[in-house]
């Protein structure tokens, strides 16, 4: 399997070269293209997605992200053409000035060459990457899970049928789904210019531990919102329920409140309605449980020990932790979080912008709900992950954070002469 991987990924590489002289008009073609056909061929993909779906448990939290639609294979399609439309982020003149010598020096931006990214059961990444990758002059390696190996196939199928056209069909490449074919993908040096693990914490942990390649993590959410005594409860209750019910399987999703002591008597009314109708288990401190007790279904509220904080729940579940005041709460959040995204309810203008200020995260809300980190609804068209390190790209990484760039040097015969 290795020679087999290691001689796909050098024609991988060799035509990552072709990409740099593309046109865009020929790039959004290309996109809008897979876009078209992909819905002419959405029952063979959600045919494939049903294949994929049958070997998982319902009740698994990933099943969610597994699981495509008409709807949802709708939306991912219209990303696509909506990348397609935005400018290409090539050939920009970051930094231009000419040196004393008459040296004019210029930073342009680049591709980075080929992405590898590897995740789970996610086949709606088999888009987004592909759409990114072309429209930043990426070539980009697949590694999918065994959960999608179908839903994968048949998207990269469609995918390869429009680049044949161009003569690019080898830019995008899906290995195979076992998990022997990753050491060979996480120390493909030379061949492979950055990984981006998107997945599970243990995924991005082995693929951190392993590669002998770059990677640029897209660390896994565990994501808090504090409600301080100033809050607006009416915010607060739309807040929270937007981020911990909208949809639970994402990284965004809420996992622990964390509440002003002041606001425990409201309580029972910022959590009304979640547990009859999303049935969400609260995992609560002594107070807070104190307080729910008679005022939330019984069979869903449990005393939270230490191991339900610092948790991505991926499910109907969510932990509280009730503090004293801001210092508090921002302890509590620097000791769990994933500097994912955290956010502040509160009306205080000071408390707002101490919030602000001192939370190491990727993004950071003030009076909204978390559900909004995301590439497309940050107007970056797609990403291609939530990166929550702190090198080269920090957030959804969009069309921009998938470039590098270059130093132009023009001159007229000079030469350095100390």
């Amino acid at each position: 399997m290795k020679e087999e991987i290691l001689k796909s990924l050098r024609g991988v590489q060799v035509a990552s070269r072709r990409l740099v002289s593309l046109e865009d008009a020929q790039v959004r073609q290309i996109l809008n293209d897979v876009a078209d056909l992909s819905w002419e061929n959405k029952d063979s993909i959600l045919a494939a997605n049903q294949e994929d779906l049958s070997r998982m448990d319902p009740e698994d939290p990933k099943y969610d992200r597994l699981l495509l639609s008409d709807d949802r294979l709708k939306s991912i399609l219209e990303d696509i053409r909506r990348v397609a439309r935005l400018p290409t982020p090539l050939g920009q003149q970051l930094e231009e000035r000419t040196l004393p010598n008459g040296l004019m020096l210029s930073r342009v931006s680049v591709p980075i060459g080929v992405i590898a990214v590897i995740y789970e059961s996610r086949p709606n990444v088999t888009f987004d990457v592909f759409s990114l990758c072309l429209k930043t002059g990426n070539a980009c390696v697949l590694k999918g899970s065994r959960d999608a190996k179908d839903s994968n196939a048949a998207i990269v199928a469609v995918i390869h049928e429009v680049l044949k056209a161009h003569q690019l069909e080898e830019v995008v490449y899906l290995a195979p789904a076992e998990r022997e074919a990753l050491q060979p993908i996480l120390t493909a040096e030379g061949l492979i210019d950055c990984a981006i693990p998107r997945g599970s914490q243990g995924l991005i942990d082995f693929v951190r531990k392993n590669a002998s390649i770059p990677v640029i993590e897209t660390g896994a959410g565990i994501v808090h919102t504090y409600v301080d005594s100033s809050a607006d409860l009416v915010k607060a209750k739309a807040i929270i329920q937007n981020a911990k019910t909208r949809r639970v399987s994402v990284c965004n999703a809420l996992d622990c409140l964390v509440l002003h002591r002041s606001l425990l008597s409201d309580l029972p009314q910022l959590l009304a309605g979640m547990d009859e109708h999303h049935q969400v288990g609260i995992y609560a401190d002594e107070e807070s449980l104190k307080v729910l007790k008679g005022h939330y279904q019984s069979d869903l509220l449990h005393p939270a020990n230490e191991e339900d904080f610092g948790i991505e729940w991926l499910a109907y579940k969510m932990s509280i932790r009730v503090v004293t005041d801001l210092e508090e709460a921002l302890e509590h959040i620097a000791r769990y979080s994933s500097k994912h995204s955290e956010a502040i309810v509160a009306e205080d203008q000071q408390t707002i912008d101490q919030f602000l200020k001192q939370v190491d995260a990727a993004c950071v809300y003030a009076n909204a709900s978390t559900a909004f980190s995301d590439g497309g609804e940050f107007g970056l068209g797609a990403e291609i992950g939530i990166s929550t390190q702190k090198l080269h790209a920090r957030g959804p990484m969009g069309l921009r954070e998938m470039t590098s760039y270059k130093w132009v040097v023009r001159g007229d015969g000079q030469i350095r002469n100390n």
